[in-house]
């Protein structure tokens, strides 16, 4: 009590107590040792003996966050913007093909960028996809990553075949499913916070709850997944393309388990997954321009092999599912801890 004084006076709560607790490193195996069968029990006792409260107050613990109708129609909406300006731009271009002079459809694309990209700070401000210590620079590496979805494999395929030989063609399919898939994955995270803190208050050891956890964070992650691939399927359809979005499926679920970790107070893994995908993107045309020098030829083989193989599209798939997937283990960790779910923010 000496040592976590702090921690019991500004509690609310017995279970804000035993996510400190954890935080600082205590297990069920440290609370034994107090007498205690779990940190859980462990934090009651504290929350009862602080000085700074009653002695055998009530110890009830918050009931989890339930549904607020109007709360949950709010951030719906404004996740429903960033597709909703991304689309009503991609169709006033597909109407106005040829109509429109050089002036007028850089004006009306840089207008319909504008509008998504304020339609997407205001949704993630609010709701569950609010990261309330910030994203740190992980706002950089997603425009990079979303950069790149548009103009990478034009980039790519170039470089390969000998060029760049010219401007490269865009490809906005990409774009226009994962804004599109902002409500989703609000929906997605709601459903992984809700359905973990009842866990959490359910639970009577730190183990018990982890294990809980995990397969919500696997169903979370399957969810979005499962609505994420139609939306880019139906985006590259209506867009007149022919290719598969692995590659933009792979960073739709990299973008979602970043912002899922920020929200719950873990930005930091997010921010390096992202850049790690990026520093594979971007070393990925420098080495075939490097292997173009006498000598450095063997810095080119691993790209060549992979275009070859699988196109491309390879290179951002690769480079943003093997951060998604690194993200996905470490989520499985931070997110099966206590201390990761009693932040009000984690809430509808």
């Amino acid at each position: 009590m000496h040592h976590h004084r702090d921690l019991c006076e500004r509690a609310v709560s017995p279970l804000e107590i035993a996510a400190g607790l954890e935080a600082h490193g205590l297990t069920d195996r440290t609370a034994a040792r107090y007498r205690h069968r779990d940190v859980f029990a462990l934090a009651e006792e504290l929350y009862a003996r602080t000085p700074a409260r009653p002695a055998g107050s009530a110890v009830a613990v918050p009931p989890p966050p339930g549904p607020d109708t109007e709360a949950c129609a709010g951030w719906t909406l404004l996740a429903l913007l960033p597709g909703a300006a991304c689309l009503a731009t991609a169709g006033l271009l597909l109407v106005t093909e040829g109509a429109l002079g050089g002036g007028a459809w850089a004006t009306v694309i840089v207008t319909g960028a504008l509008l998504a990209c304020l339609a997407l700070r205001f949704c993630l401000g609010r709701g569950p996809l609010r990261a309330p210590e910030g994203a740190g620079r992980a706002g950089m590496y997603a425009c990079w990553l979303l950069s790149f979805a548009v103009y990478g494999e034009e980039l790519i395929a170039q470089v390969v075949s000998g060029g760049p030989d010219g401007p490269w063609e865009a490809a906005p399919a990409p774009l226009l499913g994962l804004t599109a898939a902002v409500a989703p994955a609000a929906w997605c995270a709601h459903f992984f916070t809700v359905q973990a803190h009842r866990k959490l208050t359910g639970s009577r050891a730190l183990e018990e709850f982890g294990a809980g956890v995990r397969p919500l964070l696997l169903a979370a992650v399957v969810l979005f997944l499962c609505a994420l691939l139609p939306l880019l399927f139906l985006a590259d359809l209506g867009l007149g393309g022919t290719g598969t979005p692995v590659s933009a499926a792979a960073l739709g679920v990299l973008f979602f388990l970043a912002r899922l970790l920020a929200a719950h107070g873990l930005p930091e893994p997010g921010t390096v997954a992202l850049a790690a995908a990026c520093a594979v993107e971007a070393a990925a045309p420098a080495l075939v321009l490097a292997g173009r020098l006498p000598g450095l030829e063997p810095l080119a083989r691993p790209v060549h092999a992979l275009v070859a193989a699988g196109g491309p599209g390879s290179v951002p798939a690769l480079a943003c599912g093997a951060a998604a997937l690194g993200l996905l283990l470490h989520a499985s960790a931070a997110l099966s801890r206590a201390s990761a779910h009693t932040h009000p923010h984690t809430g509808a």
